[in-house]
């Protein structure tokens, strides 16, 4: 019991006090939600940002593929971040960054993609290529973005921006 009312009050202090409830203290009505407040991850669980986020790179690729480019690589990771999607055709290999958003009410999908963000995309192809030197060569690299705005993204508006500097 003392361990659950220790993690309480570190989960307490994590999260801003709310009026009516002492601080402190586990409520029995309400079940723990771990040290930050969500909910803990289970197998199989995604949040629904991560589902639309997924949704939205998969129609991305396929718009891509009726462009013309033969997706080489999704969702590829490194020790400094994630590529979305890389794709290549001739004489071009393309970085690829999708934004999915439901709506505008966050602004719009492309105001993610600020300087920061496209630096960070630049390291990470370069970390691609170095990894997969062989797709990279006699090809021009380029970083695109897309945005995919809609509730459901297999008919949201997709908006594609080509070679971001």
């Amino acid at each position: 019991m003392r361990a659950q009312v220790a993690v309480g009050r570190l989960s307490d202090s994590l999260r801003s006090s709310s009026p009516g409830r002492s601080r402190g203290t586990l409520s029995r009505t309400e079940p723990h939600r771990g040290l930050a407040g969500r909910r803990p991850r289970h197998a199989g669980y995604m949040a629904a940002k991560d589902v639309l986020g997924r949704a939205g790179e998969a129609r991305a690729a396929q718009y891509l593929e009726t462009c013309g480019y033969t997706v080489l690589e999704r969702n590829w990771r490194s020790a400094d971040g994630e590529i979305d999607l890389v794709v290549a055709r001739p004489g071009e290999l393309v970085v690829v960054e999708v934004k999915t958003r439901s709506g505008d009410g966050y602004g719009h999908p492309f105001e993610a993609v600020d300087g920061r963000k496209q630096h960070r995309l630049w390291r990470l192809a370069v970390a691609w290529i170095a990894a997969h030197p062989d797709h990279a060569q006699g090809r021009r690299l380029r970083l695109d973005a897309i945005a995919v705005t809609g509730s459901d993204p297999w008919t949201g508006r997709l908006e594609h921006l080509q070679d971001l500097r």
